[in-house]
């Protein structure tokens, strides 16, 4: 049974090796390239109803990728990745609360989520709030979540 086995292994290292256009005297690959020089940044954006963010329902998404250059499909990424780059990623010092902004105190939650990659380091944030209009003041300026 030992033999059966390791013939079978044996097998599909010559069928790898010959799909892989390799021979078995080339098995020493040469190390992987880097695509290209750039941390990359790209993110998942998503505004969602409810309080808990692993289980609020998502209402809008939207990716944005800053690096190597705007894009995804956010309405404005080139001023949404001039946002972040101001604050260096923090999404917590997005938030600007507006003192002429009055809000009910009725409870409907809403959660704000980021998760991807920024300047090649992993970001999970997400942040309640209370309502619509909480959200709507703390992100007065913010074009980052605007969509």
């Amino acid at each position: 049974m030992r033999h059966n086995r390791h013939a079978i292994f044996a097998t599909i290292a010559a069928s790898a090796l010959a799909f892989g256009g390799l021979t078995a005297t080339s098995a020493h690959a040469a190390p992987a390239k880097a695509e290209s020089l750039y941390a990359p940044s790209a993110l998942v954006l998503t505004l969602a109803q409810g309080e808990d963010p692993l289980t609020a329902t998502v209402q809008r998404a939207v990716t944005l990728t800053c690096a190597p250059s705007a894009g995804g499909t956010h309405p404005d990424p080139g001023a949404a990745c001039a946002e972040l780059d101001a604050v260096g990623g923090q999404f917590t010092q997005l938030a600007r609360t507006s003192p002429d902004r009055m809000c009910t105190r009725q409870w409907n939650p809403v959660v704000i989520t980021a998760h991807g990659v920024w300047h090649g380091k992993r970001v999970t944030f997400s942040n309640t709030y209370g309502n619509a209009c909480e959200l709507a003041g703390s992100m007065n300026d913010s074009t980052v979540y605007s969509f």
